[in-house]
């Protein structure tokens, strides 16, 4: 089968021909891949910017995380899904036993694994391993296309949004940094959750264009600045309730910390950069600064419910396998308005 394998860091991809994978474990699940996502964090592996906290995983291997497909095989007996099942892959298998797990934060398994991300082969592939424990079942209609984003750029924006929603007053203000395709998926789930007024900020005149079409309350074209006068300016010199940073870089983390209110929270899902605050700032103001990582399996299963309701939907553009270097160099420009989608 066509596989695109990372061989050295800071070198492209390269598609490469190797053997189906085999189940190795009972509740293993061979998927024939229909479309896997093209991902910030690809660009971030091949430039070896993860190797400490993936363990440095050998190399060869194949990348992609956001994986959605038909269920081929099944090792063991599986309750739940069938051969012939589309499906839509968490990039976490979780064990199931251990605390995390228990605690409902499944994405931090301590005995799991995660195609594309950590040495195991992706979805970058016609075919991939996973566990059983990492699919939710997709409706027959479902539009897998669009659906491969959501497996962790959606499940992402999900979990970091739900984790704060409770803190925010109905008239409250929402700054979401960063229009790209996880900030345009997080301007339709909080449209979903909240009335608040959602304030979109981006550099790229395009991508704010796209977040009104959305209906955010307000826009802010920050252009590589210091965008934090803007947004205490639109909510009356108070400042946002919560600040959602998709870009975690540049000026953004400082500009964010500046244009939050009194006991509000930085929520950083983008990441890159580096956050320099005074304690006494965090301590006065009563600021909390949260980080998150993937969402849980549940969160996946709620964030695909308001897919294949039709209550997100996402620019996606296509790329065949052969295309996978072009389509990293288009996101590393910021040339991708939506999500890229390698399609099979």
């Amino acid at each position: 089968m066509k596989a695109a394998r990372l061989f050295n860091y800071g070198e492209k991809l390269q598609v490469s021909d190797i053997d189906v994978p085999s189940s190795i474990n009972s509740g293993d699940v061979i998927i024939r891949t229909a479309a896997a996502g093209v991902c910030r964090t690809d660009i971030h592996i091949i430039d070896g910017l993860m190797k400490e906290s993936m363990n440095f995983p050998s190399l060869p291997y194949t990348l992609g995380h956001e994986n959605v497909g038909f269920v081929e095989e099944i090792n063991g007996d599986v309750q739940g899904i069938k051969e012939g099942d589309p499906v839509i892959l968490h990039p976490q298998n979780s064990c199931g036993f251990c605390r995390a797990c228990r605690s409902g934060m499944d994405m931090l398994c301590d005995n799991g694994f995660s195609p594309g991300l950590d040495g195991s082969d992706g979805g970058f592939a016609e075919y991939i391993r996973t566990g059983s424990r990492s699919l939710v079942k997709l409706k027959q209609s479902t539009d897998l296309v669009g659906a491969a984003p959501l497996a962790d750029a959606g499940v992402t924006v999900y979990h970091a949004l739900n984790k704060v929603m409770h803190t925010i007053p109905p008239e409250g203000n929402i700054a979401v940094i960063g229009a790209g395709g996880l900030g345009q998926i997080a301007v339709q789930v909080l449209k979903c959750l909240t009335e608040c007024n959602i304030i979109a900020v981006d550099a790229d005149e395009r991508k704010i264009r796209n977040a009104e079409r959305l209906g955010v309350t307000e826009t802010i074209h920050s252009a590589g600045r210091d965008f934090s006068g803007e947004l205490l300016r639109l909510t009356e010199n108070i400042g946002a309730d919560v600040i959602f940073d998709f870009v975690g870089d540049f000026e953004t983390p400082q500009s964010s910390i500046k244009g939050l209110r009194r006991g509000g929270i930085y929520s950083i899902i983008g990441y890159g950069g580096a956050l320099n605050v005074p304690t006494v700032k965090l301590v006065g103001s009563e600021i909390s600064v949260m980080g998150n990582l993937v969402g849980s399996y549940n969160d996946l299963d709620d964030i695909v419910k308001l897919y294949e309701k039709g209550k997100i939907r996402l620019n996606v553009e296509r790329f065949r396998i052969e295309e996978i270097n072009d389509a990293l160099e288009k996101l590393k420009s910021g040339l991708i308005d939506g999500r890229g989608v390698v399609v099979f």
